[in-house]
């Protein structure tokens, strides 16, 4: 037993109270953990942060592997909508819609297989016409140089200079070491190719099951706005192919009886190639198409080359002005600036799939958005179409001026 407390002190149970807090301090809840301890949420949120840094971390990099991916099923889509009308006509008519993508592929598979034949044929013909001249070329240079700086080369030492140099030795190490990476990029080419078409011809033949697929996860008004667009995409770009098509073949035309009319060799191939180069290369494709007709002209003349230059100058202007406007008024109109900065913006973004793609894109969206922008009519005022009008607030420059001059101290004044 616990001994009595002694006179006038308390006992130590009337001295401390038991579950009484100490005056002025709050309470302790459950947010607010004693002695320093961590708060129950703090481990959970941290984990939560974790796992988000992670999830961005880990879709980053897979968005970065499947960047080739995405961009070759892009091209795919825009394939697939080009060559949309042509399958839609022929399964209109009771063809099964796989066997009108295949005959659809397999006529553009002959024609790029023929032409790219013709087109290797001209250039291996036009190497080894080089090669064999290139003896005759080498003389006449010695020659020259002989005649104008009084020296005595000969061709034999300028042969075993060249074998024996060390330069040609590093250039056949570099040669070499290149023909891997050249096969490398030639069998990833053909993979991407592949893909593509496989992509292309999937999107075309399942079509309408496709839309029928996107079109089940929305709702009805939301379904009428994705056939809606899809609808203005299929004719945008089938549009563009066929305005571009039909520019190509006159541009092949012209450019094949010019050279025909000078001699140039290989002027079939030679139209061709500037044909499609210059419309499916937008806004240079032309400058850039005429530079191998220019330079195979100039192996027969260098005058035919001036004239080749000067008829492609003149052409480019003459589709610029009077064909392409009449040609592209109901299917890609749109804007020469925003044609071209959607080529420099489809260029930085994807390369030239981006300038491939960019126009028939930018016609899509216009048309889109021009569904839904309200237009209204505009005022007849001289100022729409350029024309300054008169200061309404008050005289202009020369009229003060005018005034001060017959102002002036002897001056005649005017009434």
């Amino acid at each position: 037993m616990a001994p009595p407390a002694e006179d006038g002190e308390p006992s130590p149970r009337q001295a401390a109270p038991a579950a009484a807090p100490p005056p002025g301090r709050p309470p302790v809840s459950d947010a607010v953990v004693p002695d320093g301890r961590m708060p129950r949420w703090l481990p959970r949120a941290m984990v939560l942060a974790l796992a988000l840094i992670a999830a961005f971390q880990l879709g980053s990099w897979a968005f970065h592997q499947l960047t080739s991916l995405l961009i070759n099923i892009l091209i795919a889509f825009f394939l697939a909508l080009a060559i949309e009308p042509a399958v839609s006509r022929m399964a209109a008519r009771g063809m099964r819609r796989g066997l009108a993508t295949f005959l659809v592929f397999l006529g553009l598979t002959v024609l790029a297989a023929g032409f790219v034949t013709l087109l290797g044929s001209m250039l291996a013909g036009q190497i080894i016409k080089m090669i064999e001249g290139f003896p005759d070329y080498l003389d006449s240079l010695i020659n020259w140089i002989n005649q104008t700086f009084h020296t005595e080369l000969r061709r034999v030492d300028i042969q075993e200079g060249l074998l024996h140099s060390d330069w040609l030795r590093r250039y056949a190490q570099t040669s070499a070491a290149g023909v891997l990476d050249v096969s490398a990029q030639v069998l990833g080419g053909l993979f991407q190719l592949l893909t593509v078409a496989l992509f292309s011809f999937y999107f075309a033949a399942d079509g309408p099951r496709l839309r029928r697929a996107l079109c089940s996860v929305l709702p009805p008004a939301r379904q009428a706005e994705v056939l809606r667009a899809w609808e203005i995409a299929v004719d945008k770009t089938g549009g563009y192919l066929y305005s571009r098509g039909l520019m190509a073949l006159v541009s092949g035309i012209a450019h094949y009886i010019l050279l025909e009319s000078l001699g140039v060799p290989y002027a079939p191939v030679l139209g061709v190639w500037v044909g499609l180069v210059s419309q499916f290369i937008p806004t240079i494709g032309t400058y850039l198409a005429g530079a191998l007709p220019m330079l195979i002209a100039f192996t027969v003349n260098p005058w035919y080359a001036v004239w080749v230059l000067i008829f492609v100058v003149i052409y480019q202007q003459f589709e610029n002005y009077m064909l392409q406007p009449k040609l592209t008024a109901k299917t890609v109109d749109i804007h020469p600036a925003v044609a071209f900065g959607s080529v420099v913006a489809g260029t930085a973004l994807l390369g030239a799939v981006g300038a491939l793609i960019a126009i028939p894109a930018v016609a899509t969206l216009q048309a889109f958005l021009g569904a839904y922008v309200k237009r209204y009519d505009v005022t007849d005022d001289p100022r729409v179409h350029g024309h300054r009008g008169r200061n309404p607030v008050g005289p202009g420059t020369l009229t003060r001026v005018r005034r001060l001059w017959a102002r002036r101290p002897g001056g005649r004044q005017r009434p």
